[in-house]
Formats: C-alpha cells, sequence, structure tokens
C-alpha cells in the first residue's frame, strides 16, 4: 500500500511540475513576445531632443506632452506614437505604398497593385519635392521620433513583426505623405458610382437613371437656414447652452478597427497646446482644441475624380487626344511577395492620369486631385495653433483634400462652418458618366475659391449641423457633383438639439451621437403599412409583420424585429426601382443618397415607374419576409436586428493565433443604428470617435475613442474603452488639470 502511494505521489509530482514548467514556458513566452513590446511610460530616456522633454499619461494612456519647442514636440509625439502604434503604422504607409505582399504574401498582391497603380508612393515623392522648408522640418522633427523608438527597440517592436517576421525600415517624411494620402483614397471613391452609372445608362432608360443620381434629395437644410449640412459635426452657440459658451461635437464616421483609426494626444510646446486625436503616421492633431478655438470636421463628399474613356493602344502607349497623337509614359515596378516570386506591374500614365481600368474593351484613366501638383499640405499644426476664425480660416484655406465640412467655436462665442478642400471646376460639363477623354469633356479649369464655398460665422439661429449631405445651394455657380448622404441624420440631430432646450452640456450631445432612431425606415414601415390596408384580402402572417411596422417608433435597436424588417424591405423596393429605370441593375446600385431618392419616389409616386406602387410594395413586403424567416426563423416578431447589423471587431493578425486569439478581438458584438441614424452603423462603419467640448470650459469636455490608445495586447489601454464607447458613455478630456498616473522624461543624449 505504501509503495502504491508513494508511486502516485512520484506522479502527482512529476505532473504538477510538468505544469509548473508549461505555466513557466507561458509566461516566459509571453514576456518575451508580448510585454517585452511595451513601450516606457516612466523614468527616463536619453535620446534626440535638445531640451527635456515630459509625457504624462492619463488613466486613459493619453500622452500629454509638453516640450520647451516645436520641433521637440513634434519628435516626442512622433516617438510616442510609434511606441504605442507602430505596426498599425507600418502597415497604412505598405497599404498605401502597395507593399503588404512583402510581409503578408499572395492574399495581398491584388491591393498592393491597387495601390501601385494609384502610384500613391510616386505621388507621395513628388509631394516631397514641392514642400515648403518649414513643412519639410516639421514632418523631419516627427520622423526623427519615430526612428528614435525603432532603433531603441530592435526585437521589442511587437507580436506582429514577430509572427510575420520581418523588422520595420526607418521612418521617412514621404511615409507620413502616404498615410495622409491613404485617408484621402478612403474618403474619395467617387469613381465606383460613375461607373455604376454608366452601365445603368447603357441597359436603361436615361431619364430615370439621372433621378437614381442625383446629387440632393430635395429637402435638404441649406446655407442660411438653421443648420449647416456636413458629417456629424455641430456647433451650438453660447444662447442655447448651460454654460453661455458654445459646445461644438464631432463623430467621424470610418471603418472600426484594432488599434482604432485615431489616437488621442495632447501637445504643449510654445505658442501651441493643443488636445484631440492624431492620426497614427501624421505629425499634429487632426481634430480637437487649443486654448482658444475648437473645430470638428466630416467628409464634404464633393467630386474630386474624374474618369476619361481614352483611345489608348496598350501596346505602345499612344492615344488619341483632341485629334491627335499623344505617348503615354510607361511606370514599371516591382512588388515583393512573401514566399513567392516578385512580380512586376507595367502602368501606362497619360495627361490625365493612369489607365485605371477596362470596361467592355473601353479604356479608363483617372484624373485625382490628390495627385496635382501643389495641393498636399499639413494645414494641421497651423490649425492647432490658430487662435480665431480668421487664422484658423488661413490655414484651412490652403487644404487639399479631401474636401471636408469644418465646424468651429471659440472662447469669445462665436461658431462657424466653412467647406475646404481644392475642389475642381468643370469645363463644358456633360453629365456625370466618364468623360471622353479626347473630345475636352470635363477638363478641370482650376479649383472653385475657398471664399466662393459654403460658409456661415454666427447665424442667428445659433445652431451649425453638419452629417454629410449636400451643402451647396441650387444656384451655386460651379457645377456640383460627389456622393452626398441623405439628410436623415443631420435633421434628427437639429430636432434634438431644439428639444433639448437652452442648457446644452456636453452630456447632451453624447446623447444625440448615439441617438438610433430612423426617419426614413420609419417612413418605409407606414408605406408597407398603408399600402397592405389598402388590400382587401388579408395573410395572417404578413399581418403580423405589418402590425408591428404600423406602431413601430422607428427606433432601431439591435433586439428589435422592425428594423430589419424595413431594412429588407428598402433593399427589395431600391433593387425593384433600379430594375425599373435599368433592367439588371438592381444588384450593383446603392449611392449614399438612394434612400432619399427612394424616399421621394414614393412619396410623389411619378407615373412611368409602376403601374401599381402599393403592389410593388407589398411584393417588396412578401420577399423581405421570405428573406427574413430563412435567416432568422419563421416567426417575425423573434427577429433581432442586431443578429444582422453586427461588429466583428477582431485584430487582422492575432486573432488568427490558435488558443489565445480572442484574447486580441473585441469580437462578434451586435449594434444599434442603421445607415440614417445619428449612431450611423453599416458593417464596418461607425462612429471612429466621438468627441463633446465644452469651449472655454476645456476640462468639461469629452472625448472616446472605441478600443483603446495601445496596440500591444498586454497594455491595460489596449481595449480600455470598448465598454464605455459600447454603452455609449465618454470619459473627461483631461486639459488643463491632469491626473497623471505615469511620467516618461525624454532629455537630450549626451
Amino acid at each position: 500500500m505504501s509503495a502504491t502511494i508513494a508511486t502516485v505521489r512520484r506522479v502527482l509530482f512529476a505532473v504538477n511540475a510538468l505544469i509548473a514548467l508549461a505555466l513557466l514556458a507561458a509566461f516566459a513566452l509571453f514576456y518575451w513576445i508580448f510585454y517585452r513590446a511595451l513601450p516606457p511610460t516612466s523614468g527616463t530616456v536619453a535620446t534626440l531632443v535638445n531640451q527635456d522633454v515630459e509625457v504624462s499619461r492619463d488613466n486613459l494612456g493619453t500622452p500629454h506632452i509638453s516640450a520647451k519647442s516645436l520641433d521637440d514636440a513634434l519628435f516626442a509625439q512622433g516617438y510616442v506614437i510609434a511606441g504605442d502604434r507602430l505596426w498599425q503604422m507600418d502597415t497604412l504607409r505598405r497599404l498605401a505604398g502597395g507593399e503588404l505582399a512583402e510581409i503578408i504574401g499572395q492574399a495581398a498582391l491584388e491591393t498592393d497593385r491597387d495601390s501601385r497603380r494609384l502610384r500613391l508612393r510616386r505621388i507621395a515623392e513628388a509631394i516631397y519635392v514641392e514642400l515648403s522648408p518649414e513643412e519639410k522640418a516639421f514632418f523631419s522633427a516627427y520622423a526623427r521620433g519615430v526612428n528614435a523608438y525603432i532603433e531603441s527597440h530592435r526585437g521589442r517592436y511587437g507580436f506582429e513583426f514577430t509572427v510575420l517576421n520581418y523588422d520595420p525600415r526607418p521612418w521617412s517624411v514621404v511615409d507620413s505623405i502616404l498615410v495622409g494620402l491613404q485617408m484621402f483614397r478612403t474618403l474619395t471613391n467617387d469613381w465606383k458610382d460613375k461607373l455604376v452609372k454608366d452601365q445603368m445608362l447603357r441597359a436603361g432608360e436615361p431619364d430615370k437613371v439621372n433621378q437614381l443620381f442625383g446629387i440632393r434629395s430635395g429637402f435638404e437644410i441649406l446655407p442660411g437656414g438653421d443648420s449647416h449640412p456636413g458629417s456629424n459635426a455641430w456647433a451650438v452657440s453660447g444662447k442655447h447652452t448651460a454654460s453661455g459658451k458654445a459646445v461644438l461635437s464631432n463623430d467621424m464616421h470610418l471603418e472600426f478597427s484594432i488599434p482604432g483609426v485615431w489616437h488621442m494626444v495632447h501637445l504643449q510646446a510654445p505658442g501651441m497646446n493643443v488636445a484631440g486625436v492624431e492620426l497614427p503616421g501624421f505629425p499634429g492633431v487632426i481634430v480637437g482644441h487649443n486654448d482658444r478655438i475648437a473645430w470638428g470636421m466630416t467628409n464634404l463628399g464633393f467630386d474630386v475624380q474624374e474618369l476619361y474613356k481614352e483611345r489608348i493602344d496598350l501596346r505602345t502607349g499612344q492615344y488619341l487626344f483632341k485629334d491627335h497623337i499623344e505617348q503615354a509614359r510607361q511606370e514599371r515596378e516591382v512588388i515583393l511577395v512573401k514566399g513567392g516570386n516578385p512580380v512586376e506591374t507595367l502602368t501606362w500614365v497619360t495627361r490625365h492620369g493612369p489607365v485605371f481600368d477596362t470596361e467592355h474593351g473601353v479604356v479608363m484613366t483617372l484624373k485625382w486631385t490628390a495627385a496635382e501638383p501643389g495641393l498636399f499640405h499639413n494645414v494641421f499644426l497651423d490649425v492647432d495653433r490658430a487662435s480665431n476664425w480668421t487664422e484658423f480660416l488661413a490655414a484651412v484655406s490652403r487644404f487639399g483634400g479631401p474636401g471636408q465640412n469644418l465646424v468651429y467655436a471659440d472662447v469669445d462665442g462665436n461658431i462657424g462652418y466653412h467647406a475646404s478642400g481644392k475642389l475642381p471646376i468643370r469645363r463644358n460639363y456633360m453629365g456625370d458618366m466618364p468623360a471622353d477623354g479626347w473630345t475636352g469633356e470635363n477638363e478641370w479649369d482650376g479649383y472653385i475659391p475657398f471664399e466662393e464655398l459654403p460658409q456661415a460665422y454666427n447665424p442667428s439661429s445659433g445652431y451649425l449641423v453638419t452629417a454629410n449631405q449636400n451643402p451647396f445651394p441650387e444656384n451655386f455657380p460651379y457645377h456640383v457633383g460627389g456622393t452626398f448622404a441623405s439628410p436623415y441624420r443631420s435633421s434628427q440631430i437639429l430636432n434634438m438639439l431644439k428639444a433639448s432646450g437652452d442648457k446644452i452640456e456636453p452630456s447632451d450631445s453624447l446623447r444625440i451621437q448615439k441617438d438610433v432612431y430612423s426617419g426614413f425606415q420609419k417612413f418605409i414601415a407606414r408605406q408597407i403599412a398603408a399600402a397592405y390596408d389598402s388590400r382587401g384580402a388579408k395573410d395572417p402572417l404578413m399581418s403580423g409583420a405589418v402590425n408591428m411596422l404600423r406602431t413601430w417608433d422607428g427606433q432601431t435597436d439591435k433586439d428589435r424585429p422592425e428594423p430589419f424588417l424595413t431594412m429588407l424591405a428598402f433593399q427589395y423596393i431600391r433593387k425593384a426601382i433600379a430594375e425599373r429605370a435599368a433592367p439588371g441593375s438592381g444588384a450593383v446600385y446603392d449611392v449614399q443618397l438612394s434612400s432619399a431618392i427612394v424616399e421621394r419616389i414614393l412619396k410623389t409616386r411619378p407615373a412611368g415607374w409602376f403601374s401599381d406602387y402599393n403592389e410593388m410594395l407589398l411584393r417588396c413586403l412578401a420577399d423581405a419576409v421570405a428573406e427574413g424567416q430563412r435567416i432568422q426563423g419563421k416567426d417575425p416578431a423573434r427577429w433581432k436586428w442586431g443578429k444582422s447589423n453586427y461588429l466583428d471587431l477582431r485584430h487582422p493578425i492575432g486573432s488568427r493565433l490558435p488558443l489565445i486569439g480572442d484574447f486580441f478581438s473585441v469580437g462578434i458584438i451586435p449594434m444599434s443604428g442603421s445607415p440614417t441614424t445619428v449612431k450611423q452603423t453599416k458593417g464596418k462603419l461607425g462612429p471612429s470617435e466621438r468627441m463633446d467640448l465644452s469651449v472655454g470650459d476645456w476640462d468639461q469636455s469629452l472625448l472616446n475613442i472605441p478600443v483603446g490608445e495601445s496596440g500591444h495586447v498586454a497594455s491595460y489601454h489596449y481595449k480600455d474603452e470598448w465598454n464605455a464607447y459600447y454603452s455609449g458613455n465618454s470619459f473627461p478630456m483631461q486639459f488643463r488639470k491632469i491626473d497623471a498616473k505615469t511620467v516618461l522624461r525624454l532629455t537630450p543624449a549626451r
């Protein structure tokens, strides 16, 4: 018996020892791969600053950088962001430059080909040559900071570099320009809608197709009224606020990612004290506030791209332009592919731009303001140091793009709005379809003067509200085109601001930012209910679905069935309308303004579209119910919007690791909201930050990013903001009173 017990004890000891060794090995591996990669946040680091710089981090890990010169502040900004987000920065420059396949392999080859075809690195290199000495100096200080971090942390960059088995190359000014161009690219994809429209025009009735690609809904709130259109940003004057000072809010809608698009930062140097969010890889604060002014920005959507149909011989590069032969130049590039052979790309470049696509044997070239000489400037450092409306406008008047709506407020009680960006003046405009390069259609004659762009300053109403829709008046003297949004969000924001009375605070703005009422989907619900009531025969299943829609309040809550049903019905209605305009085009028609265009058609019910609109609506309802049953079961009352409207938020590399992949990701999350709600959600699209500023009383301001400051999974700040973001809460934005949790000092290297 004793021998048996001794044997059991030896086995248990061996098992426990193996478990202990395994845990020890796991901890050692975690330390070596993940923990060692965390950047220093306390103590002293000797580096390439000219004078001491202090980096204090608050409870969210936000760096508050205090320097004795602007050069040192930008150096420290580069150093700190490299510590938090180096892999994100590296992938952004590789995505723009067409170099992802070098670290990922064959899966990224087509993405790289697209970037090479756009010539983004070549454009960035040309921009660098044209930068003023001052701009080069600012970019260079930032790049030196990034490189100081890279040099001092060799072998400790982060698990992504370890898993993919590569080291980052040094950062350059061109890389920062590439990051800016990638954002430009994200916000300007006009060419896609132009190809769809061209396809529909070939297949359908031009008059109907043109109606489906309008640039306004007919019920926008135009300049001079109570609000100014744009994209979820607003300023409210002191006569409507609790403090008697202005409130400014901004939530920019972009794709979710881990780490997120933005990084919170606070920069202090002589002549500058600014806080807000930065774009990793690009110096300065993009939106935020300084001691005197606050600003937000949202995408304007103005058309800054042109597709030209060119008569070009793709073998020789010769093409006909205005009755004479010209020679395109050919650019050869090599894409390095991890685990494979290098791939050569050949691109013909004409006077308009690169050969971008071929549709039905027609060669198309792309002209884009981002590639135009002299248009790219980093105006944000001037904005960061502006102290009034005049200085603010002087800075943003040089902004090349992408076109933005800018809202403004200052401590003197002023609020303002101005459209910005270099917006082309089109000569001999012949329509939105791709132009004929050899006839001179749609050539550009410079850019609309900044002073003539839509603007407002201290409107009598005390409100300036923007939400992506068309801000240009119908009598605007220049041609207006672009991808503008429907006006549902701006109308709802303005209505909620007015309903809030004259005691508005940042918390009221936060409440508005998370609003999920859809006036459009409620309109669809009422249209379907009225169509059903007009018919005699009743179907029990349809009656139950219609009864839900008849009483629904328009709230697109994730646990409700009505948003799911109305969205399915809208998709079928939109498809039916598109098919009527151009048979076979129902699946491709999905422009931003489509919801407002569908509403206008259903309200006015013009002749020539449908002989019986009610019959069309009921057919679409039946199709929507049948599809909903296939997806979520037979009983519509048990459906949930969040099962369809969900966010799958995963780290692109970490989520693929066995056993521990879930630690890197937020997961699959049901979302409230829709494309037509203030809290705009659609797939991976949603608010990329929520900023609510109490102008002058800065420490009462709120700021929240979706995930967290750090890109390192071992950091407490990797996803510490998600729960607050998802539940609609926020955090105080520390500015004058900083509760420092850690302090890092950068000192001059001797």
